[in-house]
C-alpha cells in the first residue's frame, strides 16, 4: 500500500470521513489510517466513482486556505473540476445543490462548497463506503496490517 504518498492532512481528512478507517483498534492508527486511505481510493477506483472521495479531499484542503489572493483561484478550480455541469470529474449532486454552489461562487468563502461536501460525503457514507467494508480489498488490508503487527 502507499502509505508514504498520504499527506498526514489527507489521513486526518479520511478519519473525519469514516472514522472507520482506524479499526481494528490495536492497529496502529496513522499506519493503517493511510492505507485505509488508499485502499478505499482504489476500491473508488474500481466503481468509477473515485471523484467523491478526490473532491471531498479538496474541499477540506480548500477550508484551509488562508490567502484571500488564493481562495478565489482555488475555489474555481474546485468547481470546474468537479461541480460544473461536464467537469471532468463531475461529482452526483442535485440540481439545487449545484445551483446554490454556483452561486457561491460570486463571492467565494471558505463554506461556498459545504452543501456539496455534505452531500458527497452522504453518498459516500451511505453507499459506496458499505459496500467497501464488504469488498476484497478492505479484507486484504485487514489481513496485511494484521501481520504486518504480528
Amino acid at each position: 500500500m502507499r502509505t508514504a504518498s498520504v499527506g498526514q492532512e489527507q489521513m486526518e481528512g479520511c478519519h473525519r470521513i469514516f472514522p472507520s478507517l482506524l479499526s481494528p483498534p490495536a492497529v496502529t492508527p496513522l499506519v493503517f489510517l493511510a492505507d485505509g486511505l488508499a485502499a478505499f481510493r482504489a476500491f473508488l477506483k474500481t466503481e468509477f466513482s473515485e471523484e467523491n472521495l478526490e473532491f471531498w479531499l479538496a474541499c477540506e484542503d480548500f477550508k484551509k486556505t488562508r490567502s484571500a489572493a488564493k481562495l478565489a483561484a482555488k475555489a474555481q478550480r474546485i468547481f470546474e473540476e468537479f461541480i460544473d455541469v461536464q467537469a471532468p470529474r463531475e461529482v452526483n449532486i442535485d440540481f439545487q445543490t449545484r445551483e446554490l454552489t454556483r452561486r457561491n461562487m460570486q463571492e467565494p468563502s471558505l463554506s461556498c462548497f459545504d452543501q456539496a461536501q455534505g452531500k458527497v460525503h452522504s453518498l459516500m457514507e451511505k453507499d459506496s463506503y458499505p459496500r467497501f467494508l464488504r469488498s476484497k480489498i478492505y479484507t486484504d488490508l485487514l489481513s496485511q496490517t494484521q501481520r504486518r503487527l504480528s
